[in-house]
């Protein structure tokens, strides 16, 4: 069962409250350059017809992690409108951001979604360059009037992940690594680092986090998001420093960390980022006390609602445990009665503010 505190599903969009700096938006898979306009037989075309386009990072399609679950929303988005046509297009480096951004932006697409942050530059220039286009990005904020950005506090989500590792580990260490040191990654980090501080103070304990200072911005990173045999060196080189616990924050690379627990035969644990792992990494289902998830699927999707109902949001658009963007799954019941009562009271005391959170990455505006 996986069930404590996780987000609301796609079709709750309305739960969703795409709250944050300025208008909200309301509440058939395709291949690379294709489009599709396919839908279930319950679907209704309703609101003008919009050519929807994607601008993926690194990874793939299908990288069980932020790429994927980006598209998933643009899929979401099409099958329950028909009149939303969606196509994407890969990136196999930084160096194709833009010109995938020109493009979609010059061929008929009424609204570009670029994935990541690492994409922020581009985009802002592209919305520059092409302002009768609308734009939004994943994981950046939005600037200008066709510009939105859809962002996430993960460190939210990721305080709760800090504290439930803090609460399983038999060995008083816990690790986390990222694929890149950037705020999109590091504000992850921050939050199970002070989770696991907060465990700290709350119960007089001193659980060890491996593998990031918040203070020094300095930690341990693969260097990919696709790298999985990096992925599993990093992984089994905390394990080695006494670290049963790991929480990669580092998409497909993050995979690795499965291999290293399977490998272990269970003796190492992982916690799985961005989507529900048990569902997006089933292979390494077992090995997962929890995953840190932010609702991508349901932001994208209820951007482009917005959109084809002829209201293209501005301003920004912020997950968070209160509107249910971000949340924690409880995987394999790792959960006791005592410990969901104690999580349901740390994430009452986020929502609420009671509760701190400083790490510098969480999104504002």
């Amino acid at each position: 069962m996986r069930s404590v505190m996780k987000i609301a599903a796609v079709a709750a969009l309305g739960s969703l409250a795409l709250t944050g700096c300025g208008s909200k938006p309301g509440s058939g898979s395709s291949g690379s350059g294709s489009s599709s306009s396919g839908s279930t037989a319950a679907a209704k075309a309703v609101g003008k017809k919009i050519n929807a386009c994607m601008v993926l990072d690194t990874g793939g399609v299908d990288d069980r992690s932020f790429n994927q679950s980006s598209w998933d929303g643009m899929k979401a988005a099409n099958a329950a409108n028909p009149n939303i046509s969606i196509k994407y297009v890969p990136s196999n480096s930084g160096a194709d951001y833009t010109p995938n951004l020109t493009k979609l932006a010059t061929g008929g697409c009424a609204t570009v979604i670029g994935v990541g942050g690492l994409m922020s530059d581009n985009v802002k220039s592209a919305a520059k360059a092409y302002p009768k286009v609308h734009f939004a990005e994943v994981d950046s904020p939005g600037t200008g009037a066709n510009f939105y950005g859809i962002q996430y506090n993960t460190a939210q989500a990721g305080f709760l992940g800090g504290y439930l590792a803090a609460s399983l580990t038999k060995t008083g260490k816990v690790g986390t690594w990222g694929g890149l040191n950037i705020p999109p990654v590091t504000i992850y980090m921050d939050g199970f680092q002070e989770g696991v501080e907060y465990y700290n103070t709350q119960m007089k304990k001193s659980v060890q986090v491996l593998g990031w200072d918040e203070k020094t911005k300095k930690g341990t990173f693969s260097n990919s998001f696709t790298d999985q045999n990096k992925g599993k060196s990093v992984s089994q080189s905390m394990a080695s420093n006494g670290a049963d616990i790991i929480f990669p924050v580092a998409g497909g690379s993050g995979l690795g960390a499965g291999a290293a627990a399977q490998a272990s035969g269970g003796k190492l644990k992982i916690m799985w980022v961005d989507t529900d792992g048990c569902e997006s990494a089933a292979q390494y289902c077992k090995y997962m006390v929890g995953s840190v998830t932010k609702n991508l699927s349901g932001g994208v999707q209820a951007y482009l609602k917005s959109s084809a109902d002829g209201t293209y949001p501005t301003g920004n658009y912020i997950g968070t445990l209160a509107n249910g963007g971000v949340g924690l799954v409880d995987n394999n019941n790792s959960e006791s009665a005592t410990l969901k009562a104690e999580l349901a009271k740390v994430k009452a005391g986020i929502v609420s503010g009671s509760i701190k959170i400083t790490s510098p990455s969480q999104p504002t505006s």
